[in-house]
């Protein structure tokens, strides 16, 4: 994996939390911070694309289209899947 160092500015209490854990899992201050900065963002995306479908879904017409549709492949017919 490519990496870049970068400079940030941390209140001194997180720091020494980092540090803590870091030491107590034996990897590096870098990689807990970048662990946890993926997780982070990993939930900050996931939390994105859940509103983006939550806004696209609340709307009535996309709602009745979709409705719609599922109705018509239920009475389509078929049993054994997906064919086409």
């Amino acid at each position: 994996m490519h990496t870049q160092k970068v400079a940030i500015t941390v209140p001194k209490n997180i720091l020494v939390m980092v540090d803590k854990i870091s030491r107590a899992r034996g990897i590096s201050r870098s990689k807990l911070i970048s662990s946890i900065l993926k997780q982070k963002i990993a939930e900050e995306k996931a939390d994105y694309l859940k509103s983006a479908y939550d806004i696209v879904f609340d709307d009535d017409s996309i709602k009745e289209e979709q409705r719609s549709t599922a109705l018509w492949f239920e009475k389509a017919g078929s049993n054994g899947g997906q064919e086409w």
